[in-house]
């Protein structure tokens, strides 16, 4: 969910012992949440452990708009988060509440050391919840607690045998609210973590491509950037030597990479909402374009010190959790539309049911459709002459 400065709204959320009044920032539905029924529970859970221990180190995983981290605000804990859109949010909630605005942490440069009580939300991929909790058995002290809870709509498939087959766990609490949490302590430790990397090959150029579970379309090529790739190939071709190129919501990096094996003088940048698309594109550059040099931004959205770009490259997504519509595009365009290089130029592939055609032009002067199948319509848009 790209980062924009709209109205919010805040909420008081009850706590034990207190309340918190939290905003959900972003361009979604203006009655969403910042919290739900599983960070209530994990609060609520939490607090009775904390009561137990006069001194705990407590880390936070993937909290979404703060509600977990403030709620715990009074014993410090840790914040390690995949998703950089945190970031804004915990600012703002923090400073709404006259609390103080924690470190956040990434898969880029993860906390180290072990703690005392693991607060998680349960993610909504299998493997990426396999890949979380391989990691909380070396981050969990010896009679530590890891407390995962989340919506049970929204729990991954067999959810319970990866939680029987990693973690020892000690209790399940009953629904309320439809959500759920589970009480663990660690299970196996020792031996080597599994980065579980996983990927496919591309021709026309080759190239090898791995990424780590929270990675959109990491098994395979989507069908919309199996249609925008050769638009990328013909977009480039046009470029003057050492052209400044964003690949925006680049996942494991296949637009960028595509572009600098056939460009390598292109200024290319990386850009994700997500740590662990980073890593995996920065693995997959290494891979297959070694003397290239790129950059590669952990932001929500365009930083707004990123300067301008003469070519674009995005496939945007259009779900941001349980919430599916054209918000994060539309956050998005207007980004890319101050971004963008005297003459520049956007190339993008949406969802056809999303209508991009009509909003690119609230935004550019210039569009064009340059392809479509039955799903995905490839267009061009920009500003100027281009």
């Amino acid at each position: 969910m790209p980062s924009e400065k709209p109205e919010m709204t805040s909420v008081a959320m009850r706590l034990p012992g207190g309340r918190l009044h939290l905003a959900r920032p972003g361009s979604g539905p203006r009655s969403l949440r910042a919290w739900d029924a599983a960070d209530e529970l994990l609060l609520e859970y939490a607090h009775k452990l904390l009561q137990e221990r006069e001194e705990y180190r407590i880390l936070v995983i993937d909290d979404r708009f703060g509600a977990l981290t403030l709620g715990l605000a009074a014993f410090s804990p840790l914040v390690v988060s995949d998703i950089a859109s945190l970031i804004p949010a915990l600012r703002h909630n923090a400073e709404s509440n006259g609390l103080t605005y924690p470190q956040v942490h990434s898969w880029l440069n993860p906390p180290r050391g072990l703690f005392d009580l693991v607060v998680l939300r349960i993610p909504r991929q299998a493997d990426y919840l396999r890949w979380l909790l391989q990691r909380v058995n070396s981050l969990l002290a010896d009679e530590g607690r890891l407390l995962a809870g989340g919506m049970i709509k929204h729990l991954p498939d067999h959810s319970a045998g990866i939680f029987e087959n990693l973690v020892n766990t000690l209790e399940v609490s009953p629904a309320r609210k439809k959500a759920r949490v589970i009480v663990c302590e660690a299970g196996q430790r020792g031996g080597s973590l599994k980065e579980d990397w996983q990927g496919y090959r591309t021709e026309k150029p080759a190239l090898e491509l791995e990424a780590l579970p929270a990675v959109f379309a990491r098994q395979k090529l989507d069908i919309g950037t199996r249609l925008l790739l050769p638009h990328v190939v013909a977009g480039i071709s046009g470029l003057p030597e050492g052209a400044q190129v964003l690949d925006l919501g680049c996942g494991n990096g296949v637009l960028g990479l595509t572009a600098l094996a056939l460009r390598p003088d292109l200024q290319m940048t990386f850009s994700d909402v997500s740590s662990q698309a980073l890593l995996s594109a920065r693995r997959n550059l290494q891979t297959n374009c070694p003397d290239a040099a790129a950059v590669f931004v952990h932001h929500d959205g365009i930083s707004p010190d990123a300067g301008r770009f003469d070519l674009v490259l995005l496939n945007p997504p259009f779900h941001e959790g349980g919430v599916v519509g054209d918000h994060i595009a539309l956050a998005l365009f207007r980004q890319v539309a101050r971004h963008l290089a005297p003459g520049g130029t956007l190339l993008l592939v949406g969802n056809r049911h999303l209508g991009y055609h009509k909003s690119l032009k609230r935004h550019f002067s210039r569009t064009s459709q340059l392809d479509a199948d039955s799903k995905f319509v490839v267009f061009r848009a920009g500003n100027g002459t281009g």
